[in-house]
């Protein structure tokens, strides 16, 4: 089914419209949700909470062109908020080591010149996104946005681990010289 289709089954209201959502993106969400949370049943739970969600707020919202992103962010920021409230050690390791990478790139929100206001930085990005090959887009997204492990990139790449590694080096460093071009400085 489409995603026009099933925004529709949503805004009548229909049950099905869960289980057709379910049928389409569950595996992809149950992912995003267990690299976060590195709990199958945790997981699990936050992509019937996601379901849930997109019940409660479609309507009045209808993300037809970008369905499975709106899903994928309300699925990210269940698991975060989760993580946040069982932090293991196992957990806190990764998410510090994901924030440390980007910390070398993105502004500091504390650094006053440097704080624009949120469109402004998610337009950049999002030129910055589209500036890149999609290969490369593909993994730094998978890697600081789904929390994908490394060696599951490369294999879904076709590439070794320490290619994958390289490929989020470079790419950083772009994004951070991008940065500097629009005026935004570490």
């Amino acid at each position: 089914m489409t995603d026009e289709g099933i925004v529709t089954l949503y805004w009548q209201r229909k049950e099905q419209a869960i289980r057709e959502t379910e049928q389409k993106y569950g595996g992809q969400l149950l992912r995003l949700s267990e690299n976060i949370l590195f709990d199958r049943r945790e997981a699990e739970e936050c992509v019937s909470d996601t379901y849930l969600a997109a019940w409660n707020t479609i309507p009045p919202k209808s993300p037809v062109d970008y369905f499975f992103a709106y899903l994928a962010r309300i699925t990210r920021n269940g698991a975060l908020d989760r993580w946040r409230k069982a932090k293991s050690q196992k957990r806190d390791g990764l998410l510090v080591e994901l924030s440390q990478e980007l910390e070398q790139c993105l502004p500091s929100p504390d650094d006053v010149p440097c704080r624009v206001e949120a469109g402004e930085l998610m337009e950049i990005l999002n030129s910055f996104f589209r500036s890149l090959e999609q290969r490369e887009c593909d993994v730094f997204l998978g890697r600081y946005w789904f929390c994908t492990p490394v060696a599951e990139l490369a294999r879904r790449q076709g590439m070794t681990q320490s290619g994958i590694k390289s490929m989020l080096l470079r790419t950083r460093q772009k994004l951070r010289q991008y940065l500097e071009k629009e005026g935004y400085h570490l």
